[in-house]
């Protein structure tokens, strides 16, 4: 234990740390406008404060980021930010631990990790190598590629989750190969290439993320405008393609510095494969057991709408979420009761692979984000955009990007858009509104610059492959880029394709 504890007083920054109390206590104590906020008074202060607190920990690395990850289950309770009485701030703050995404990553993570004990991600890295190439430049594009085009179908942390593995594994492979060592920024932009695949490749149908089936929704609902599958692909799926170019540069500017020469050739690829061994039995069990997940998360949808009917019989909402979550789960304690070639699929031991921090870490997010919309410091933020009627269109449409990739950095993008679409329908005029939230959903998912940002950047983070620095400094560059391509496509096309 003492040990434990010397190791962690190692890991505390105490600047920075007094750093972040100061400014949680400036922005709880110094009266402003979000002291006193309409029905939900100082709640979004002392919000904002704690956003601002983990926010500063997090981009500094003050305290280990899993503890901090834990400061909403004191002080939201504390402070009272949801506006309840002790259970209800206590049920506000600990219930984003067990979201059912936790479960999701749980599950994928365990996936992951009996890959690892079979060696199958290995093989699934080499493989990739050979088709793509070796060309360092080529791998990268081949992961971001590859990463985005599962997302189009399925969850983008599931998506994160299932492509982790096999990056890591291939960056493995080429350290191993090349003999140079630990690629600081190469292995970083490998990572990242996996959360920005997965970001952007979510934006691509009505299905890739949760955002996309809220705006279709509320469009439907509150606007009378029914969007097609293949209407929301019209305008989905180019910016995707767009937009994929532009991160593949600015990752491979920022990963070039240590990347590995090209020359490392097609005989080494093929020297590793033979290493490998043929196929074993494991790998088959862990790859069918894989393959069938995936593709229930593919149908995840039909297959939630399916049992809402036999669930509401017995008093329970199901949501998309529990579904996937599910899935995950029940796949993980398959493998860990299967036993092939006299051992379980998935190991106790193996269970070390799990990325337990990361767990703690999106459960940190998530309770930020509750915090965020049920203290009214969402609506807050939401109001100052009341000025875009008087705004020109396309003020308007750039206007709203950059809120909402600013806001979805401290919020789902679940939540944020939730704000974003209520609050524009009023301060936007009908003429342009369709375009506006249109391209608000799309920046909703743009979030690359901090690890609680999305779901995917937390997974990636936690391979600890990718540190808070790199992640901002490249993820800053592609907020501001996506936000104003999300604004100038969206512009042309949205019209064009909607009336």
């Amino acid at each position: 234990m003492a040990g434990r504890w010397a190791h962690f007083r190692e890991r505390v920054r105490p600047v920075p740390a007094l750093a972040g109390l100061a400014i949680f206590a400036a922005l709880l104590l110094i009266d402003s406008p979000l002291q006193d906020f309409g029905r939900f008074g100082a709640r979004p202060a002392r919000a904002a404060a704690v956003t601002a607190l983990m926010a500063f920990w997090w981009l500094t690395e003050a305290l280990p980021i899993q503890v901090t990850a834990c400061v909403p289950l004191l002080l939201f309770p504390l402070l009272g930010v949801f506006g309840g009485g002790l259970g209800d701030e206590l049920r506000g703050a600990v219930g984003p631990y067990v979201d059912p995404y936790i479960f999701l990553f749980l599950g994928g993570m365990c996936i992951a990790a009996a890959m690892q004990q079979w060696d199958l991600h290995r093989r699934v890295a080499v493989r990739i190598m050979a088709l793509i190439g070796t060309d360092p430049r080529r791998l990268l594009l081949g992961v971001l590629c590859g990463t985005g085009f599962i997302s189009l179908w399925i969850s983008n942390t599931a998506t994160a989750a299932m492509m982790v593995p096999i990056a890591l594994a291939i960056v493995g492979e080429l350290e191993r190969r090349t003999g140079i060592g630990r690629m600081q920024a190469y292995g970083a932009a490998l990572m990242l290439a996996v959360a920005y695949g997965a970001n952007i490749g979510g934006i691509g149908t009505k299905i890739g993320t949760a955002p996309n089936a809220q705006f279709a929704q509320f469009a439907d609902q509150s606007l009378g405008l029914s969007i097609s599958f293949l209407e929301f692909m019209m305008v989905g799926l180019p910016f995707v393609l767009l937009f994929t170019p532009v991160t593949w540069w600015v990752l491979w500017r920022a990963g070039r510095a240590d990347a590995p020469a090209a020359e490392i050739g097609a005989a080494v690829v093929a020297e590793a494969a033979g290493k490998l061994g043929p196929v074993r039995r494991g790998e088959r069990v862990v790859l069918v057991v894989f393959a069938a997940t995936a593709a229930l998360w593919i149908v995840g949808k039909p297959l939630h709408t399916a049992l809402v009917p036999t669930f509401a019989g017995l008093g329970v909402k199901l949501l998309p979420a529990h579904v996937e979550g599910g899935i995950a789960v029940a796949a993980a304690l398959l493998l860990m009761i299967a036993r092939v070639e006299g051992q379980f699929a998935l190991a106790w031991r193996s269970l070390r692979f799990v990325p337990w921090d990361t767990l703690l870490l999106l459960g940190g997010a998530f309770s930020m984000a509750q915090g965020v919309q049920q203290s009214g410091l969402s609506e807050w933020l939401g109001a100052q955009l009341q000025s875009l009627a008087s705004m020109g269109p396309t003020a308007q449409v750039l206007l709203a990007c950059l809120a909402t990739v600013t806001l979805t950095a401290v919020a789902s993008n679940t939540a944020t858009i939730g704000v974003m679409l209520n609050v524009l329908k009023d301060a936007v005029p009908r003429s342009n509104l369709v375009t506006v939230l249109f391209a608000s959903t799309i920046s909703a998912s743009l979030d690359f610059a901090l690890p609680a940002g999305t779901p995917p950047n937390a997974i990636v983070f936690g391979t600890g492959r990718v540190s808070v620095a790199q992640m901002v400094k490249v993820g800053v560059v592609l907020d501001l880029a996506g936000a104003v391509m999300a604004a100038a496509w969206c512009s042309v096309i949205v019209p064009a394709v909607l009336g």
